[in-house]
């Protein structure tokens, strides 16, 4: 049994009368790859959002090592350098080089010495095959070169959980490939990882536990070969379907 390392229980969210989550329970263990699957408008980013604390959950708990953060003495940049994201649209600071977007976390929020910083946003700009661009500035990059520069910013943070947000629809087709790579290899070194997806060869392939929501609530959850090999609930079947007839 891995060390559980997030837990949400009975999570709710609603923007005014509009109820966008209800009653979520899962549970991330240290190591686990969990994927968050369902139609647009399901509830997927916003549950990401919440479990971040860039939305504040309307009701439930997100407990992170035996806390509840959704309290209201958590320090939100505190937690996040601990459960770190990597956005869509890959939110990076347009007047900075790719180093500086690597380092300034670090430096501001870790209180990182400069050169600490700079050694280990190379370290990590090197693993995503970023480190030839370190002086380039985000609209010199291609989207997948810009998400990879993402994802190495949120490692340099060396959080013990990764949140990805649909992390490759904002990509052209021949660059989803290089994004998933960079997950794959996260992945296989261990990396605990809770990711929103629409690639479902990722979810099958490199889950070890994946979540289908539907409406604002979780209808299934289990191991891949459970959720897409042998679905119980009918709303399951009939995604998966759709995206078996693309």
């Amino acid at each position: 049994m891995g060390e559980i390392i997030l837990q949400v229980n009975h999570l709710s969210k609603s923007f005014g009368s509009h109820e966008v989550l209800r009653d979520i329970d899962f549970t991330v263990k240290k190591g686990d790859v969990t994927s968050i699957i369902g139609a647009s408008g399901s509830g997927k980013s916003t549950l990401l959002r919440c479990i971040n604390l860039l939305e504040i959950p309307s009701g439930g708990e997100v407990i992170f090592h035996g806390e509840n953060v959704a309290g209201r003495h958590m320090d939100p940049c505190a937690y996040r350098s601990k459960v770190g994201m990597v956005f869509q649209s890959f939110n990076l600071f347009s007047n900075m080089t790719v180093l500086e977007n690597c380092m300034v976390g670090q430096t501001k929020v870790l209180k990182k010495s400069y050169g600490t910083a700079r050694e280990n946003a190379m370290k990590y700009l090197e693993r995503v095959g970023m480190a030839p661009y370190i002086n380039a500035k985000p609209r010199q990059l291609s989207g997948g070169q810009k998400q990879r520069v993402a994802i190495a910013r949120a490692l340099a943070m060396e959080p013990e959980v990764l949140l990805f947000d649909e992390p490759t629809s904002a990509l052209d087709p021949e660059m989803v490939g290089e994004v998933l790579e960079v997950m794959r290899g996260l992945a296989a070194d261990g990396m605990t990882m809770l990711v929103v997806t629409h690639e479902m060869a990722f979810a099958k392939d490199v889950s070890n536990h994946v979540v289908f929501m539907a409406g604002g609530v979780i209808c299934e959850q289990g191991s891949p070969a459970d959720v897409f090999g042998n679905p119980q609930r009918q709303e399951t079947k009939d995604f998966l379907a759709r995206f078996r007839n693309n």
